[in-house]
């Protein structure tokens, strides 16, 4: 005997639908963005289970659930389910017709962030190194 679960269907808005607002605000979460800009850099969907770990930070499967609908119903993100998995890509190149230069300069802001951040980590590690030395 075969048992089918109902799913309840994905929100996926069309793209007339998307906001500016709404693509500020999903994306305003470190974390969220953080994932974003990892599914634009792939060339194929990506799974969730590939996020458990995000800006070496463990993310529970609920918290990752919730940013991936997010996300999702913000447009950026369109999930398909692939039996117990959900797979997701980035709705790029649509979001690039509506607000041209957008993800691109969100992406690109991300990355010097991201870049900075490391570099202050770094120079951080290196004066404590120092500073132990010398006590």
């Amino acid at each position: 005997m075969t048992t089918l679960i109902d799913m309840r269907p994905l929100f996926h808005p069309s793209i007339q639908d998307v906001t500016v607002e709404g693509i500020l605000y999903a994306l305003s979460d470190p974390v969220r963005v953080a994932i974003y800009v990892d599914i634009v850099g792939q060339e194929c969907p990506q799974n969730c289970s590939s996020f458990l770990t995000v800006r070496d930070k463990a993310i529970p499967k609920s918290t990752l659930s919730q940013h991936f609908k997010i996300l999702r119903e913000n447009g950026l993100t369109r999930s398909e389910r692939h039996g117990v998995e959900m797979h997701n890509s980035s709705r790029c190149a649509e979001i690039e017709g509506r607000f041209p230069g957008l993800i691109l300069a969100i992406v690109n802001a991300h990355t010097v962030q991201s870049a900075e951040t490391c570099a202050t980590k770094s120079a951080a590690k290196k004066t404590f190194k120092r500073a132990s030395r010398l006590l």
